[in-house]
């Protein structure tokens, strides 16, 4: 037996360095080189990654541990002060991603940079950047599913340290953190493929990753054992379907008003849509 990960990869100086951090921060680099070569390929400038990021990333930030926060508040208003500790986990993805929009959509009038195209960019490598994310649950022992069984663990061939990690609290746990991580990997190899050739219109690679992202987290949600909640519903079971059916709505509409082949060279001069 492998035995439980420590959540700490090491001490700087006293302070504890956790692996959820590092993960994070790893697979953030990543995402901004990868969305830096595309942006280059359809006639931006790598600088508007790095641009976007320099406050898209802080607000992101914000954003998911608000969105957090104000569907978990009862332990918040018993002790203010853990709001803003965030090294150990409770940021929500979706929180994340709406407020990187938002501040989207005013960097795009501010640059001239058509919004569909960034969106387009910056998909797959988000959803990458989502699927190495999730180990970093893993190593805080979080964003598990319901008990379950040694043997149905094995039955999955996962690695021994997959395995030991997840019994917690007593029990084994299903690998939820595993099943989105893996949606999401998956995800980012269909856009990729799909992206180079002519199949999708300008936007559509976005909307193709809010669809893909949010069917697999609709049913990964209902395994959780730490979703939130509004009354007996999952929020991001909710928000799922509302953004997979919008996804889907939108691009029919795009279509049907004839918009441009994604893979059409453009320009940072073309304003936002």
């Amino acid at each position: 037996m492998v035995g439980m990960i420590d959540r700490v990869a090491f001490r700087l100086f006293g302070l504890e360095i956790y692996w959820y951090a590092l993960i994070i921060v790893s697979a953030v680099i990543l995402a901004m080189w990868l969305a830096s070569r595309e942006a280059v390929r359809v006639g931006l400038k790598a600088d508007d990654v790095t641009d976007f990021m320099l406050v898209g990333l802080p607000l992101a930030l914000v954003g998911a541990r608000l969105y957090y926060i104000l569907f978990d508040l009862e332990p918040y208003l018993q002790d203010p002060i853990q709001i803003f500790n965030v090294r150990s986990g409770g940021l929500a993805i979706y929180g994340g991603l709406i407020a990187a929009i938002i501040w989207l959509f005013f960097f795009c009038r501010y640059k001239f940079i058509n919004m569909w195209t960034f969106l387009d960019i910056a998909a797959p490598t988000v959803i990458l950047a989502q699927g190495i994310g999730r180990w970093g649950n893993f190593m805080n022992h979080e964003a598990y599913g319901p008990k379950t069984s040694l043997a149905f663990l094995e039955k999955l061939h996962l690695p021994q340290f997959i395995i030991d990690n997840m019994h917690i609290d007593g029990a084994y746990r299903q690998p939820t953190f595993l099943y989105e991580s893996s949606w999401n990997f998956l995800g980012f190899i269909v856009l990729i493929l799909l992206r180079k050739q002519k199949f999708f219109k300008q936007g559509e690679v976005f909307l193709a990753y809010v669809a893909w992202y949010s069917f697999g987290r609709f049913w990964i949600e209902g395994l959780r054992e730490d979703s939130l909640y509004i009354g007996s519903i999952r929020v991001s079971q909710l928000l799922s379907v509302v953004l997979f059916v919008g996804a889907i709505a939108l691009a029919l509409l795009r279509r049907r008003q004839g918009v441009k082949d994604y893979n059409r060279t453009l320009g940072n001069d073309q304003k936002i849509l």
